[in-house]
């Protein structure tokens, strides 16, 4: 029997927290459920889960610091709850570290959808590679000036040094990577990266763009108005 796949959930609301916990569970994931900030925290650092689910306003430590946090300490995919979304919160979460965000109220299968679209891009579940249609990239070491960027290895190291990205800004430096030069809109970057079959926020793109440019260099990717992103060959 495979190993099941270990969510930490964080919310304050009994109810949201009880029933999202047995949906969760109904649909095959084991479930650690703690009321805030804090706990959250210890019950992370303890149990060391494969996906953290966090709800922006907890007691204790915010939902947003908690995910800096985690951040510090690990690249474990984090998706981020906001009660509004058109919120500020939604922003921060991704800047600080977060790899997606659910609006609530939310449907459970949507949820469900969102937390395997995310553990495929982290290789947790069957299909991490390729399922989503992104584009395929031949093994070795790609260079990009003082870039380099290893297919294999799955390595990355400006002026020889090592660069550290999450999955998911590795994921979309590959797609950059594959097509030098060509303009990548965001909606085509959400449906290969974040593998939305569906329209989504593309704030989401532009947060990870925004993170990833700090790490490889502000004018490695280029911001092609009204059109998209491309990376500088």
């Amino acid at each position: 029997m495979a190993e099941q796949t270990h969510v930490l959930f964080v919310e304050d609301d009994d109810v949201i927290r009880e029933a999202t916990q047995l949906a969760l569970e109904r649909d095959g994931f084991a479930v650690t459920a703690m009321p805030d900030g804090l706990s959250g925290l210890e019950a992370f650092r303890a149990k060391r889960p494969d996906i953290a689910l966090l709800d922006v306003m907890v007691p204790g430590l915010d939902g947003v610091s908690l995910c800096r946090r985690i951040r510090d300490e690990s690249t474990v995919p984090v998706i981020m709850l906001s009660a509004r979304a058109d919120s500020i919160d939604v922003v921060l979460g991704l800047e600080a570290g977060a790899d997606d965000y659910v609006t609530k109220p939310f449907d459970g299968a949507v949820l469900v959808a969102r937390i395997r679209a995310v553990l495929r891009r982290f290789g947790h579940a069957a299909g991490a590679r390729g399922e989503s249609g992104s584009a395929a990239v031949s093994g070795g070491v790609l260079t990009f000036g003082d870039l380099e960027v290893d297919t294999e290895g799955m390595e990355v190291r400006r002026a020889g040094q090592p660069v550290a990205l999450t999955p998911t800004e590795m994921r979309l430096l590959l797609e950059f990577s594959a097509a030098p030069g060509t303009v990548l809109s965001r909606d085509k970057l959400l449906e290969r990266v974040w593998d939305y079959g569906w329209g989504g926020d593309t704030r989401v793109v532009d947060v990870h763009v925004q993170r990833l440019r700090t790490k490889i260099g502000q004018d490695r990717i280029e911001t092609v108005r009204g059109f998209g992103y491309k990376l500088k060959a």
